[in-house]
């Protein structure tokens, strides 16, 4: 990652401790103004075609005990990142978290506390948590397809990788800086990207050779994609000129899972435009696909049928198919696998579901 950026994260978090200080200074009682990370303060931009953060605000002031604690953590974790930019470090967010036991009274309660905290600062900067020197636990995604890379190893060394020829079976992991400075890409004989939820139906794909019959990139997601693979698949879409389609089971999470690809995530609205491609089509398992390919099925239980609901109301689902394909899950009680293809044989998902699926989408 270039220097640049670097740079940049370090003078915008200055900005954050001179206010802060500068509140002290006054006599103020020291606060931070985020953008409330709620469902209800996402809204669609029409211009960047993807959902992001609102105008409504939170404040985290000192004038509660928790507010002064989180300001405080705040400070140290300013001062982390600095040492860590000037060291040329970088760390996890698990071992930032650890790291925080040595600050006395500011040290985190919770992983998901020091989460959150990054998160908040990522919104306040407009930077990237990446530009901070932190990086995440997950791994990115696994990616088989005629795409040919240049990566830059750790010792600058510029390696060329297929993700076709050059890789087994599992094919290339994504690290997680996937940014021009770490891997460019290079040039490409495909008509499409896959992203695929299970690892099973990757596997199902990679083994009936889909990704030569059918001109594919196949991008295993993992479940819920990481932030790097959502923005390699942004990279291919936008640079390459390739289209996207997300291929999941046919459950709420699962579609949440499109909707992050697509629109991006509560989480992460504020770097939607750099994460989300809205171009994304949704190949998965629909309720319609349950009851038109008789697929086996599991029966909803609470928490599904809590998601569902939730989701007539999510704007990312706001459009006459969603609408209809959750009300009509809602009222058949059933859900169902990728995986439950198999019931007519390890090939029908190859050689009828997928290509009728996307002949409907206009990829094939």
């Amino acid at each position: 990652m270039s220097d640049e950026r670097h740079e940049k994260a370090v003078e915008e978090l200055y900005h954050i401790a001179e206010e802060l200080y500068g509140q002290l200074g006054g006599g103020k009682v020291p606060h931070m103004k985020i953008p409330l990370r709620t469902k209800s303060n996402i809204a669609f931009h029409p211009r960047s075609m993807v959902w992001k953060y609102g105008s409504a605000m939170g404040v985290r002031s000192a004038k509660k005990l928790s507010g002064a604690y989180m300001l405080l953590r705040t400070l140290y974790m300013l001062e982390f990142i600095n040492q860590m930019i000037k060291e040329k470090k970088s760390s996890t967010l698990r071992e930032m978290y650890y790291i925080s036991e040595g600050w006395d009274m500011a040290k985190f309660s919770s992983q998901d506390e020091s989460n959150n905290l990054a998160e908040d600062l990522e919104i306040v900067t407009m930077c990237m948590r990446e530009d901070f020197k932190l990086r995440p636990e997950e791994n990115g995604a696994s990616v088989l397809g005629n795409v040919t890379i240049q990566e830059f190893n750790r010792k600058g060394e510029k390696k060329r990788i297929n993700c076709r020829d050059d890789v087994g079976d599992s094919g290339y992991s994504l690290p997680y800086n996937v940014e021009a400075d770490k891997i460019k890409l290079l040039d490409h004989d495909a008509d499409f990207i896959m992203a695929i939820e299970t690892g099973g139906m990757f596997d199902r794909l990679v083994e009936n050779g889909f990704d030569d019959k059918s001109r594919a990139i196949l991008v295993h997601l993992k479940g819920q994609p990481a932030r790097s693979t959502r923005r390699f698949i942004k990279r291919l879409n936008e640079e390459m000129s390739l289209p996207v389609v997300c291929f999941t089971d046919g459950d709420p999470w699962s579609f949440r899972i499109y909707a992050s690809i697509a629109f991006g995530a509560i989480k992460t609205a504020h770097i939607s435009e750099y994460l989300a491609t809205p171009t994304s089509m949704f190949c998965g398992i629909t309720a319609s696909d349950i009851l038109n390919y008789e697929l086996p099925t599991d029966k909803l239980n609470d928490k599904d049928i809590g998601a569902l609901n939730a989701e007539l109301s999510d704007p990312r689902f706001n459009d006459r198919f969603w609408k209809d394909e959750i009300e009509l899950m809602l009222k058949i009680g059933k859900k169902a696998e990728q995986q439950a293809l198999a019931k007519y044989g390890l090939d029908y998902v190859t050689d009828k579901y997928l290509p009728e699926k996307l002949t409907e989408l206009g990829v094939l």
